[in-house]
């Protein structure tokens, strides 16, 4: 469908289906996400309507001419010229390339991938009961089956894995003993505030340094952001040595 295409008229005057698109553009997008089965376009269709026909009203009214209105319009250019001029000054910053890379260069140790593990465990209340539970493991069973089977923990259901996590996600005690281990190795019982845990490591991560190609948008954007930021705080000094400021206390 069209967005020039006319999807109601009010007095002659045309709502297309850009004007719909831009109300829903308007609205949170949780909202904006109700009205878009058939029905709720026609809600707002209509809500559309109700609008033109306010329009419509204040124009036979001549509430334009009315000293209130004028007032609220003055103080929205104002708000809108303020913010247009900010945007429009700041807006000059830009980046070159060998910035971009000049800053990766020298901040290296921002742009890593940090070590980390994947690991699964099996959780139970006591001590005794893990290590007969290590055993099965050590004559056979595997892992993922005696945590199926025996771990109080939610990811029993996942065969005891947690997923890939890095230092400082974890109790002191589990994350320890995950980050010392060889690939592929069970522990013996370790003893946290939840009871004692079998980790096994699936995987091992060691800390990376992330490419420039990866992280070169993200030093732009903050390249860009310090720019703007002198932009506007220059043009601030420059423009109070030329207009009169004075702060009341």
């Amino acid at each position: 469908m069209s967005n020039s295409q006319v999807v109601a008229t009010v007095g002659g005057r045309e709502i297309t289906r850009l004007d719909v698109e831009l109300l829903l553009r308007s609205m949170d997008p949780q909202k904006a996400a109700q009205f878009k089965s058939p029905e709720g376009i026609n809600r707002v269709i209509e809500e559309l309507v109700n609008q033109e026909l306010f329009y419509l009203y204040a124009k036979e009214n001549n509430i334009e001419e009315e000293e209130q209105y004028k007032l609220e319009l003055e103080k929205i250019i104002s708000t809108f010229l303020k913010q247009y001029t900010i945007s429009k000054v700041v807006g000059q910053a830009t980046v070159a390339g060998s910035e971009i890379e000049a800053f990766y260069n020298e901040n290296k140790e921002k742009f890593v991938n940090p070590e980390s593990v994947e690991a699964s465990h099996i959780l139970v209340e006591d001590e005794d009961k893990a290590l007969e539970i290590l055993k099965e493991i050590n004559d056979g069973l595997s892992f993922e089956e005696a945590a199926t089977q025996y771990s109080s923990c939610p990811s029993s259901a996942q065969g005891g894995n947690l997923g890939v996590f890095g230092r400082g996600r974890m109790v002191p005690e589990f994350e320890e003993a995950a980050f010392n281990m060889e690939k592929n190795a069970v522990s013996a019982p370790v003893q946290t505030q939840f009871g004692f845990h079998l980790i096994k490591v699936v995987e091992k991560n060691e800390k990376t340094e992330r490419p420039l190609e990866e992280v070169k948008n993200q030093i732009r954007q903050h390249l860009v952001a310090e720019k703007q930021q002198t932009i506007y705080y220059d043009t601030v000094e420059s423009l109070k040595e030329k207009y009169s400021v004075k702060i009341f206390e």
